[in-house]
């Protein structure tokens, strides 16, 4: 299944929808007691989502999903959990070594925002902002201790993130959570997909676009670090809860590394996609 949150001029409030096609349906009316939002869904677990599958099936209420406007894909997640140089290509161009073990730090929940919106900054704080193209992947049965072979049956669904970074910060401090976590820096969607809608996470093609020019285009399965091996790992130190959201790494083409560069520029728009998944647009505003 496909979900979203999206609003409207009447209602403001972002609500759970079905994503099929060119339609939706808000999830919120199908029966008493239904989600408005995605992490309560996540939270009942597959009984509750396989009530949700019934219900939409003879449902009516379906509405064009081409006037809705999006939220971001995931609201209200535990934690932020993002993955640095994942991908050899990109942990090259940046002149970083990947370790042995994940590079992992936290995004300020903040820096959430929707599919078409507008993510802005002050030119004081940065003019080096860079784009990259990252699977979304979001737990949904708690996972501790949990093997690689058993990894994925602990995943509820994916989307797509645009993992948005001041890289003159980024290479100033000795943390990444701040660099990355302005306001509007982490956009999510415009939808997430069930588990069972991928067949291999490792086998999925990421890109993204600039101003009209692609800058990246890669695959998953160039990942470091499989998606499994990602979950397996965190969860040694601390039980991954329903709902959190793992930024996986970019693969490379980061406008840091082009000759010459390309950072985010006032009206730039990017658009990062993964097929299967969705596209992801963002408009870019600088201030002062």
């Amino acid at each position: 299944m496909r979900f979203a949150h999206v609003v409207t001029a009447d209602a403001p409030d972002p609500q759970l929808v079905i994503v099929d096609g060119d339609a939706a349906l808000p999830v919120a009316g199908l029966f008493d007691g239904a989600p408005h939002e995605l992490q309560p869904l996540i939270d009942g677990g597959a009984a509750l989502l396989e009530r949700v599958r019934d219900a939409a099936a003879d449902a009516d209420g379906w509405m064009p999903l081409a006037p809705l406007g999006f939220a971001s894909a995931v609201r209200r997640p535990p934690v932020i959990l993002a993955i640095g140089l994942n991908y050899a290509a990109h942990s090259s161009e940046l002149g970083l070594k990947a370790d042995k073990a994940p590079t992992v730090f936290v995004l300020w929940p903040n820096s959430l925002t929707a599919h078409e919106a507008t993510t802005t900054w002050p030119r004081s704080l940065s003019e080096s902002v860079d784009y990259e193209a990252e699977l979304g992947v979001i737990i949904g049965e708690p996972a501790r201790d949990v093997s690689e072979a058993d990894a994925l049956s602990h995943v509820w669904g994916y989307t797509v993130i645009n993992d948005i970074t001041a890289r003159d910060i980024q290479f100033s401090e000795a943390q990444w959570s701040r660099c990355k976590s302005f306001d509007g820096f982490t956009p999510t969607g415009p939808f997430v997909v069930t588990a069972d809608e991928i067949d291999d996470p490792q086998d999925l093609h990421i890109w993204a676009v600039v101003d009209g020019q692609t800058v990246q285009d890669a695959s998953t399965g160039q990942m470091i670090r499989s998606v499994a091996t990602l979950v397996s790992h965190l969860s040694q130190s601390a039980t991954l809860l329903p709902g959190t959201l793992i930024s996986t790494g970019s693969p490379g083409g980061a406008g840091y590394s082009r000759d010459p560069q390309i950072f985010l520029r006032d009206r730039s728009t990017v658009t990062v996609g993964i097929d299967g998944i969705g596209e992801l647009t963002t408009h870019c505003r600088i201030d002062g």
